[in-house]
């Protein structure tokens, strides 16, 4: 039992961890124990780290970790793709070793080893496609052709000149300053691609996503039928039924099932934990990123709305309470009306609370169009040519 408790809490750990890590910022987590271990994760560790090298090493050592730093957060590079590497060649080869022996079994065919080497080359070959194209780099030569598809709402995009560029920025584009370049359509960079994610390679990051999704849930299916298979296989049912005189039933079974399962093939059941986690995170990154292109919104574009529709709300706010204080000092010159019920008071909405700040959004043009864009950039498309070619 102490190896299956052991398993258990590894297990909890590493869902812990995970969620922390990724979703430690979500508005749910608020002030919970899971923001402050996110906190700890991405900000406090490092920074108690810095403090201790100082302290040991004098400044010396502080800038050793400085250029550390900046060259493994401030400046493109590898790390991050060679620990995604590290982590889907690691997982596959575990699975490999531990379960492929038992490939074809009672519910699986031989034809399994041969199907999860394509899922991870595909995941793989995406993992490429994202990390190695253009995202849509804007420069002096085509900017003009961006600006004329993406036009300037004049909210959170209006006309004004990079600073680093030296060139206009068109509508819907950043200047990343990771890779010191613009970006059409910018969403956002992204560390494990070591690349921008834009306009020209954001279809190809929804289908990595998606993929490895589907790749981990199928993960879990197999080793879960690889398991169930063993058991059929080695009459583990009939053992405990007949020789041991235990009940046949799902409430009698299930807790010598598991214990068994867990002494005998540990490391499938911890690989399962793993890829239905990684899968549970996967699911609802792509969730999010989903809605945003069926609204055609880039993650860049919904931070500038929640601080335009912030700022309009307390602008709104501030002119609703104006107008109430000069409604009430214009009472105290009037006669004195009768005192209204105390119900109709409380049952009455306020001012503020009728404020309604509306996003206008002209970039979405139905998810029909917003999907078509998606998957076909504008930048690519045949119109956008005409209208480079007569520019230049």
């Amino acid at each position: 039992m102490d190896v299956q408790w052991l398993l258990v809490c590894h297990g909890l750990l590493t869902a812990l961890v995970l969620v922390s890590f990724f979703c430690g910022q979500w508005p749910i987590f608020q002030g919970t124990f899971i923001q402050r271990i996110h906190f700890f994760i991405t900000f406090g560790a490092y920074d108690n780290l810095r403090r201790f090298i100082y302290f040991a090493c004098g400044s010396r050592g502080g800038n050793v970790m400085l250029s550390v730093e900046y060259y493994c957060c401030d400046r493109p590079n590898p790390v991050l793709q060679l620990i995604y590497l590290l982590i889907i060649g690691g997982t596959y080869y575990f699975i490999a070793k531990s379960s492929f022996s038992y490939i074809p079994g009672y519910y699986l065919s031989g034809m399994h080893r041969y199907t999860s080497f394509l899922a991870v080359g595909v995941a793989i070959l995406l993992f490429l496609l994202t990390s190695f194209s253009d995202p849509g780099t804007v420069s002096s030569a085509n900017f003009s052709q961006y600006i004329s598809a993406y036009p300037y709402d004049n909210i959170i995009f209006s006309e004004k000149e990079c600073s680093t560029c030296k060139i206009p920025k068109p509508a819907r584009s950043k200047h990343c300053s990771i890779c010191n370049r613009c970006v059409a359509r910018f969403d956002h960079h992204c560390g494990w691609m070591n690349n921008c994610i834009g306009e020209r390679n954001i279809g190809y990051f929804m289908a990595f996503i998606l993929w490895h999704f589907l790749v981990c849930m199928y993960g879990v299916v197999a080793l879960a039928l690889v398991l169930a298979g063993r058991l059929k296989e080695l009459k583990v049912i009939y053992i405990l039924t007949a020789y041991y005189g235990i009940e046949n039933s799902f409430r009698s079974l299930a807790p010598h099932v598991v214990q068994w399962l867990l002494s005998a093939y540990n490391t499938q059941i911890l690989i399962m934990m793993f890829l239905a986690i990684i899968s549970l995170l996967l699911a609802g990154f792509f969730t999010y990123h989903a809605k945003l292109c069926l609204t055609n919104t880039t993650t860049n574009e919904s931070f500038k709305w929640q601080d335009y529709l912030q700022w309009q709300r307390k602008v709104k706010e501030a002119k609703a309470s104006a107008e109430a204080l000069k409604a009430s000092l214009g009472e105290l010159n009037q006669e004195r009306k009768p005192q209204e019920s105390k119900w109709i008071a409380f049952f009455r909405r306020s001012r503020l609370e009728e404020l309604e700040v509306v996003k206008n959004n002209i970039y979405d043009r139905g998810f029909l169009n917003n999907i078509g864009e998606v998957l076909y950039p504008l930048s690519i498309r045949r119109s956008f040519g005409i209208n480079k070619s007569k520019s230049g």
